[in-house]
């Protein structure tokens, strides 16, 4: 074994060891992301109203002509501030951020109210 064998092994950790770190950190990300997109779009569409809602899920911005197509709508709203949150830094929590962007007027009850529903039985 030549000399300095041993330090190169210190460096050569070095890149696992900042994996292994970005893993763990990353897991905070994932942490509350333990609800599918098909349940978080079931307490939407109660929380917004269920049948008495102006438009099924609470979708406004974009046109939805039935309620397949409505529930389709609000799974992609919420896969893509899935991806669109894990790119992000400033939010903490998924959820938050989530409220923040489909209802963002009432964003702090609309969270409650979907906090409330995902916690229910639990």
């Amino acid at each position: 074994m030549f000399k300095g064998g041993l330090k190169m092994k210190k460096y050569t950790m070095l890149p696992l060891i900042f994996c292994v770190i970005c893993v763990i950190l990353n897991q905070t990300a994932y942490a509350e992301w333990d609800y599918d997109a098909k349940e978080l779009c079931y307490y939407i569409y109660i929380i917004e109203g269920k049948e008495d809602a102006r438009q099924a899920f609470g979708i406004e911005t974009i046109q939805c002509n039935s309620f397949k197509e409505c529930e389709q709508i609000c799974i992609n709203t919420i896969e893509n501030n899935k991806v669109r949150y894990l790119k992000q830094t400033e939010e903490k929590s998924f959820l938050t951020f989530l409220a923040k962007r489909y209802c963002p007027p009432n964003w702090e009850i609309w969270l409650k109210n979907l906090k409330w529903y995902l916690n229910k039985g639990k």
